[in-house]
């Protein structure tokens, strides 16, 4: 079946859309795809790390967050493997940083242009495509994790340029922004963004001002850490009251309840929570069906943004 007789229900697989559908780079896509940074947790099983990308594929899901530093290219290998033609299955990826294996990190900053463009070389070759539909610009601007410094403090104009390049050339399809300001973005609009990643919750809300600029451009709102962040001092979705009671009423749990608030509160929010773990991956898939009525969505909202920055020299 072709794309443009399948079902917007439902992924070229038949199975109906986790989450049901949403847009991303002007493609119809599941709006609860698959994170892949925690694919590396397998990495000495290999077989586990294809099958649960396979699982993925079955429960619906054709949206794939990735990056060559997740694992040493690891993540992407699996994907390789895992994904077939007809699954019709986007692929997403990351430049900004690189692998760094035996770093005090697995990942330092790669901000210069040359960097990005050999960034995106390594995508196409580790994930065997000649075209990488979506890559999203990792930046330093806000968010926890790494900041710029020396020559890694790049202007956004000098890396939009090689970005466009790299779309002109058709050597990705679509360029979106992660870590960025709300200043960062509106400067960037001019060059077409796709798609904008940042960390954002139910209890961690900051970039309230962004996500509704991304809903007037029509740009695909995709936060990681979408529960909260591991980071000591850090806030989680499954530490909230109001969480815990929803979960509580409806029979479910609080990881449910944060990725069902996500889904409900801006249509243009796609999700990539990541698992290594196939039941978890069938949970998340699971949260796309709740359904959360006025008053519990009232609760919801009305949680405050808990303080947190995490940095990392």
């Amino acid at each position: 079946m072709t794309s443009s007789a399948r079902s917007p229900q439902s992924t070229a697989t038949g199975a109906p859309r986790a989450g049901g559908p949403g847009t991303l780079a002007g493609r119809t896509v599941s709006r609860i795809g698959f994170g892949a940074m925690q694919l590396e947790r397998l990495h000495d099983d290999r077989d586990a790390a294809v099958a649960l990308v396979r699982r993925a594929v079955e429960l619906g899901i054709d949206h794939i967050d990735t990056a060559q530093f997740y694992g040493n290219g690891f993540a992407n290998e699996a994907i390789r493997e895992a994904l077939r033609p007809d699954d019709d299955v986007i692929v997403v990826s990351k430049v900004g940083a690189e692998p760094d294996p035996d770093g005090p990190l697995p990942l330092r900053l790669a901000q210069r242009p040359e960097q990005l463009r050999a960034s995106v070389e390594d995508n196409l070759k580790s994930l065997g495509l000649d075209r990488i539909p979506l890559v999203n610009l990792r930046r330093t601007d806000t968010g926890p994790g790494l900041r710029a410094e020396g020559d890694q403090v790049v202007g956004i104009d000098d890396q939009l340029a090689v970005m466009t390049a790299l779309r002109d050339e058709g050597k990705i399809g679509a360029i979106g922004l992660s870590s960025v300001s709300l200043e960062v973005l509106r400067h960037a609009l001019p060059a077409g963004i796709a798609c904008v990643q940042n960390a954002y919750s139910l209890v961690a809300r900051d970039d309230e001002d962004m996500l509704t600029l991304c809903g007037e451009e029509g740009i695909a709102w995709v936060p990681y850490f979408p529960l909260g962040s591991a980071f000591p001092g850090m806030p989680k979705v499954t530490d909230e009251p109001a969480a815990l009671a929803a979960a509580h009423s409806l029979n479910c749990t609080p990881a449910q309840i944060g990725l069902s608030w996500l889904l409900h509160h801006a249509p243009n929010v796609l999700l990539i929570p990541g698992t290594a773990n196939a039941d978890h991956l069938a949970a998340n898939v699971e949260a796309g069906a709740l359904t959360l009525d006025a008053a519990t969505l009232a609760t919801l909202d009305a949680v405050s943004t808990r303080p947190g920055d995490i940095t990392f020299e």
